[in-house]
């Protein structure tokens, strides 16, 4: 894979999870325009990641079945149309109808993760995952920058129209740019999702599911809550000045995009349980708007550091360990991903009427922690077996059979 190649890639996911986030920075004139209640207003986003939802468990296993670039063409297109129908709304239903399109063809970012995985040699397949999904959480903090200039120029609409346009011309650049990778199809469709269901009885899946589901649970928790105190006493910032706070989220995203080669070299599961103790001690720094926002900057840094060495490592693991079924493993595990960002966009905006910015703060730290109890919980089970595994008789039983056999950062060769 060359470097033109993973840019692309990595563009191809940020524009596609944009415009599922691209409403968390102006969800108050959003709201006001389509006449939505404040308290409400957290579903312009939770509709997408519903959406989201439904497009894990029905499209993304279809990339074990057919050639996913021409998968990624097709959702890209199709997330134009949903765009393009959310900026031209008049009621919110439209808006929502729009937003749930975008949503279930935004998981072309999961076919992508699966492309690269597929078509990444063994050695490398860290370091590429590491460049691509890096575009993941580019698209999601970078959108805050960009909807919330364009909103203070030209409206909310013109952020909407604007990805719907980029998602469009990227459609026509993936066919034309990235080579095949060609499945025969001969798989039925319902054995396929079968499969994905199987997925969720496999300790090594859904620990790294629940992990998903806490991290990104914590991380909506903060972006999707952040514009309303800000936006009130004692900051009133405008909602320009709100979406630069994803500068910040930037910075720390980029810096874990070297993340994959720790996974390459089998550090993955150790490197985990570090990024979720930063996690949790983000939130520290998060939480006292009252007086400074430089704290509040550092601790946007340090938490999207974490989500994203946590993502990256997760995803590592998981295509290791079901390399035939890449494209089902990734949709089912972010299955949990965009079950807890939903979670953390909705909560959010309920706590932050009855208790304040205290009430999200004390979510995304609780969240958090459980994140790193489910790792701690994992690690402790993977540490029973590399015991056993040292044992003459119990070596090979221990470890054969196991998805978990090839993978350095469980050591159970």
């Amino acid at each position: 894979m060359g470097q033109g190649t993973r840019l692309l890639l990595a563009v191809v996911c940020g524009v596609a999870v944009a415009s599922v986030y691209a409403g968390q920075p102006i969800l108050g004139s959003m709201g006001y325009d389509l006449g939505v209640s404040r308290d409400s207003v957290g579903w312009f986003v939770a509709v997408g990641q519903l959406g989201y939802l439904a497009g894990l468990v029905l499209l993304v296993p279809l990339g074990d079945m057919f050639d996913r670039r021409g998968l990624i063409a097709a959702h890209l297109a199709m997330v134009a149309v949903g765009l393009t129908v959310t900026a031209t709304a008049t009621v919110a239903w439209v808006a929502f109808s729009g937003l749930a399109v975008a949503g279930v063809f935004a998981v072309v970012v999961q076919t992508t993760v699966a492309y690269t995985a597929s078509i990444s040699p063994p050695d490398k397949r860290g370091r590429n995952l590491g460049v691509v999904t890096s575009g993941v959480v580019v698209g999601i903090l970078g959108s805050r920058v960009v909807t919330g200039s364009l909103a203070d120029l030209w409206g909310w609409r013109s952020s909407y129209l604007v990805l719907a346009g980029l998602a469009a011309a990227l459609s026509l650049l993936s066919l034309a740019a990235l080579p095949a990778d060609v499945r025969t199809g001969a798989e039925r469709y319902g054995k396929v999702i079968r499969a994905l269901g199987g997925l969720f009885a496999q300790p090594t899946f859904l620990s790294r599911g629940l992990i998903a589901f806490f991290l990104f649970a914590s991380f909506g928790t903060l972006w999707s809550g952040l514009a309303l105190p800000l936006a009130s006493e004692p900051w009133q910032l405008s909602e320009a000045q709100i979406g630069l706070f994803g500068v910040a989220g930037l910075a720390g995203a980029l810096g874990a995009a070297r993340s994959g080669r720790w996974s390459d070299a089998g550090h993955a599961g150790r490197v985990t349980g570090i990024a979720l103790a930063l996690l949790l001690g983000s939130w520290s720094a998060i939480g006292p708007l009252g007086w400074s926002l430089l704290p509040l900057i550092l601790g946007v840094i340090v938490l999207d550091f974490a989500v994203q060495v946590v993502h990256v490592g997760n995803q590592h693991i998981l295509t290791a360990a079901y390399a035939n079924r890449t494209s089902s493993a990734i949709g089912g595990y972010m299955v949990f991903y965009s079950l807890g960002s939903a979670f953390g966009a909705t909560a959010t905006t309920a706590l932050f009427d009855v208790a304040g910015w205290t009430g999200p703060t004390v979510l995304g730290a609780a969240l958090a922690l459980c994140a790193l109890v489910t790792w701690a919980l994992a690690d402790g089970m993977t540490i029973c077996r590399r015991r056993r595994a040292r044992r003459p008789m119990a070596a090979e039983p221990s470890c054969a059979g196991s998805p978990c056999r090839d993978l350095n950062v469980l050591n159970c060769r």
